[in-house]
């Protein structure tokens, strides 16, 4: 059991241009209420590809900031939790020990890991690295999402409890490795495909490449707009 950091932001503009992005989160000391879709007082801007039900909480580890710091400097975004727009942050959990399918108390709500993170521009304005996106999605330091089994109040501190692992085998490293690197193993496709414990809008990337029989297009996501 691993005591987690609970964080939440609200919009502002990002550095370097007029998009507004909830992805400045800071620490909370104060209980929260989490819901179907996120922690009270957190703030999603564009619903469409941020939030809902199946990316309800992210988990973003703080064993990586070291990483980052190695590699990219004392950036401000890496001084604290927070810097990917996280909202539980824990150490000694990363993407290669969390599967799909986890399941984990935490205060009295029950959340279960339903994908990884897909890593946007918005991340190369965050950190001032025109790559970052790039950076975060090969490296494989992404992060996850839950989505709320039951909700409930949370208290910074709060244990993070594993309590079930219903698809073990999958782990978001083993995820990240197919649909990024290795990325069109049939065999490993397929199995993301019946992947019943998946989010659909992963298992669809799945689907549509095994049934057109190529990779699609991230420049959009990864390098987005000056």
């Amino acid at each position: 059991m691993r005591p987690a950091t609970l964080l939440t932001g609200r919009a502002a503009p990002l550095p370097g241009c007029d998009t507004l992005s909830g992805i400045g989160k800071t620490a909370v000391t104060h209980p929260l209420r989490l819901g179907p879709e996120g922690f009270e007082g957190d703030e999603q801007v564009d619903r469409r590809v941020h939030g809902g039900v199946e990316k309800a909480v992210h988990h973003y580890p703080l064993d990586h900031y070291s990483d980052w710091r190695a590699e990219l400097g004392d950036l401000q975004a890496l001084t604290a939790p927070g810097g990917f727009g996280e909202n539980i942050s824990t150490a000694g959990l990363t993407e290669a020990e969390v599967a799909v399918g986890d399941t984990f108390r935490l205060g009295g709500a029950l959340i279960q890991v339903s994908q990884g993170r897909q890593p946007c521009w918005k991340l190369n304005h965050r950190f001032g690295v025109p790559d970052m996106a790039r950076r975060v999605q090969q490296t494989g330091r992404t992060g996850w999402y839950y989505r709320v089994l039951q909700t409930g109040t949370v208290t910074p501190g709060d244990r993070l409890e594993l309590i079930d692992r219903l698809a073990p085998d999958w782990t978001l490293r083993r995820l990240w490795h197919a649909l990024y690197v290795d990325r069109m193993n049939l065999v490993e496709l397929e199995g993301i495909a019946a992947l019943d414990v998946l989010a659909e809008g992963w298992r669809k990337y799945a689907v549509r490449r095994l049934e057109s029989r190529r990779v699609e297009d991230w420049s959009a996501r990864l390098d987005g707009k000056a």
